[in-house]
């Protein structure tokens, strides 16, 4: 088994490094990918050395059996080709093919089966925003199908790479030194602050991370599902928090959805309010799990449940996921 990181150089790159030793995940040997401008740089992987190389058409994957790629919607787009055409298995955490409708949009958790579907060797690896989302709607689908979902996300700098991160916490020290702010990555200062906009606005008014979660989401769990997003970037370096609103078919107790929340796959419910008990970014970065607490019901509609959720987003969110991928197909045998 020969896996490949493309993009190994940036924030999930990186990510994808630490959970493949974490996890110890099957492989004989693991290939680092990046630009022109990381190629040569040397990274350190259970003891040994490994230098990157740059990412060229040529037959650098020939003998790579499961490709993790990050490094872009039109990298991705450029060298899908090139990294599929001996046989590579292409995860890809960029937006260039989640809707591509010849491409699975994976969440295991949610819809791993649909990994034996790969006519063109390329599995997506969704919105982070999505993934957390959905994982927590599973459970309740479970019970009774989700015909509406209202969600206000609250992204950390993360969501935006290490150049987001890095912002933020430059900014933190100019504000506490009463400096005047540089913001460069995203639209305004996002220390102290709250921006109301995740990626560009699109014609209908909802910006395109929106529009994201509307559509992923319709993908993954193959329902008429319909979901109404306003993103928010907020002054947290690490793990996204959403707030949700569905609407069931039948009426879901809090009880049940409770018990659903307990017994799902990839999920920890934390939810005990008489002791202040209930998700936080401060503490859940760098866990693998989505965290679900505030469970309660719509107090303007019987079917209605209201929920809170927080799980890192370069985690989970990103390297977890695809690399959960990974490990269904060789388990499922899609990957030799």
């Amino acid at each position: 088994m020969r896996v490949a990181i493309v993009g190994v150089s940036g924030a999930v790159g990186q990510e994808f490094l630490r959970v493949l030793d974490e996890r110890n995940f099957p492989m004989d040997e693991l290939v680092l990918f990046g630009s022109s401008r990381s190629a040569g740089k040397t990274y350190t992987f259970k003891g040994k050395t490994l230098t990157v190389k740059e990412l060229k058409h040529n037959d650098d994957f020939k003998d790579i059996d499961i490709a993790l790629t990050s490094a872009g919607a039109s990298t991705s787009k450029e060298f899908a080709d090139t990294i599929t055409k001996h046989g590579a298995v292409m995860i890809d955490n960029s937006s260039a093919f989640r809707m591509d409708p010849s491409v699975p949009l994976i969440v295991p958790e949610v819809n791993a089966k649909a990994c034996s579907d790969t006519p063109r060797n390329i599995i997506a690896n969704p919105n982070c925003t999505t993934i957390q989302m959905v994982v927590a709607l599973k459970a309740i689908e479970k019970l009774s199908h989700i015909t509406k979902v209202h969600v206000s996300t609250y992204q950390a700098a993360s969501g935006a790479g290490a150049s987001g991160m890095d912002e933020l916490a430059t900014q933190v020290k100019q504000v506490a030194n009463n400096e005047t702010t540089t913001a460069n990555k995203f639209q305004y200062q996002l220390a102290m602050n709250l921006i109301p906009q995740v990626d560009v606005f699109t014609d209908n008014g909802y910006t395109k991370e929106e529009m994201k979660m509307y559509n992923e989401t319709r993908k993954i769990m193959g329902s008429d599902i319909q979901v109404s997003a306003t993103c928010v970037r907020v002054p947290i370096m690490r793990a996204h928090s959403e707030a949700t609103w569905v609407e069931t078919e039948r009426p879901v107790s809090v009880a049940a959805a409770k018990e659903a929340f307990r017994n799902a796959e990839g999920i920890v419910l934390m939810d005990n309010p008489a002791e202040k008990e209930y998700p936080m970014p401060l503490f859940l970065a760098g866990r693998d799990e989505v965290f679900v607490g505030r469970v309660r019901g719509d107090l303007s509609n019987p079917n209605g449940l209201s929920f809170w959720t927080v799980s890192d987003q370069i985690k989970k969110g990103a390297a977890l996921n695809a690399v959960q991928i990974a490990e269904y197909m060789i388990k499922a045998g899609l990957v030799k």
